[in-house]
């Protein structure tokens, strides 16, 4: 926590620059953010329940699947947002240590894709093709081929955290119930961000009914075979995600709204298998080694009509909000910051240069 530093009449003679911006929640979105604004010059410190390294089903952004996979229904705005996480993650695939690298897509479309269709993305990945009858499945409408950024959580978290740390960031754990009890854990701070994930539902001032738990369940694969990916779109929505680093795939994927079960559905499991095998044979055997799979079981941070992002006066205080990316916080993260940094620096003027 930050030390209060009061003058005699109650009032904090700590300049507003220096006042710590305080994140709430140390998922992708909260940890992509930290690292932006303090590249920037910003002080930062993360409250969160769970932090990077934690296994708990709760916390996301530990077991998502992490590729960049242009979204379809998004407006212009919300696209760009992916585009600049592209560039960044892309700077990123660099470094080895960051677990961001690139292999090839297939994308297999059962039906035309529509007008506002993830098809948009062909403007940001390299490579893009659109395959012609006989290099795809003659049950598929159309498909194509592109190069695609995948991110291993299991290594990007934890470089997060340590590039934050490294950067003069601190992290707290703490369970909050409300953002006034953060508020008062760090009165000399004016700059506020809930990144809190579905808990901006629980949170006694926010109470966010659109916030729900969407449940999750993959299969891990290990193999040798993993640089393509695989994304079936339609009624039987399927990927298969490379996870190069640490030598297997993942398989999907499933939505279990309102669910919370930390036990694993092997029916799904079994389901995921052959819907998987039926996408990609090639990389999916039709019945895997049992030593050869393991299971993961993720709480998405989902919210009806889609995530919150703005920015909001209470008192003296600039409160920043940005949760509810579901399964696609991956694949937002990083626009998501650079937003989040312009709304902190446009608080920081108002505040230093505006009311001088």
């Amino acid at each position: 926590m930050t030390a209060k530093s009061d003058t005699p009449n109650g009032v904090s003679s700590l300049p507003y620059p220096r006042r710590p911006i305080v994140i709430l929640g140390a998922g992708i979105i909260g940890c992509a953010t930290a690292r932006q604004l303090l590249q920037n010059g910003f002080q930062v410190i993360i409250v969160g329940e769970y932090l990077p390294g934690d296994q708990s089903i709760f916390y996301a952004s530990a077991w998502a699947g992490a590729a960049w996979h242009a979204a379809g229904g998004l407006s212009e705005e919300h696209r760009y947002l992916q585009v600049v996480t592209h560039r960044h993650l892309l700077k990123m695939a660099d470094e080895p240590e960051s677990g961001v690298c690139m292999v090839n897509a297939r994308e297999y479309l059962e039906e035309a894709p529509a007008k506002n269709s993830a098809i948009w993305g062909r403007t940001v990945v390299s490579n893009f093709q659109e395959l012609v009858p006989g290099e795809f499945p003659s049950n598929f409408n159309c498909a194509w081929s592109y190069d695609c950024l995948v991110t291993d959580p299991t290594k990007h978290m934890p470089y997060l955290k340590k590039r934050i740390e490294s950067l003069g960031g601190k992290f707290i754990r703490q369970k909050v119930s409300s953002l006034e009890e953060l508020y008062s854990m760090f009165p000399d701070s004016r700059v506020f961000i809930n990144a809190s994930g579905w808990g901006s539902k629980l949170l006694r001032d926010v109470r966010d009914d659109k916030c729900y738990p969407d449940r999750g369940q993959n299969v891990f694969l290990k193999t040798s075979n993993c640089r393509t990916m695989y994304f079936r779109n339609g009624k039987e929505y399927t990927y298969v995600i490379p996870r190069p680093l640490s030598e297997g795939v993942i398989l999907g994927g499933i939505k279990q709204p309102n669910v919370t079960s930390p036990e694993v559905d092997m029916d799904i499991a079994r389901d995921e298998i052959a819907r998987a095998h039926r996408l990609a044979p090639g990389i999916v055997p039709a019945n895997p080694s049992e030593s050869d799979l393991s299971y993961i079981v993720g709480i998405r941070p989902s919210r009806q009509g889609g995530f919150r992002l703005d920015s909001e006066h209470v008192g003296e205080r600039t409160l920043l909000s940005a949760y509810g990316f579901g399964g696609g916080g991956y694949a937002f993260s990083y626009g998501i910051a650079d937003t989040l940094l312009k709304m902190v620096e446009k608080a920081e003027f108002e505040n230093v240069v505006a009311s001088g």
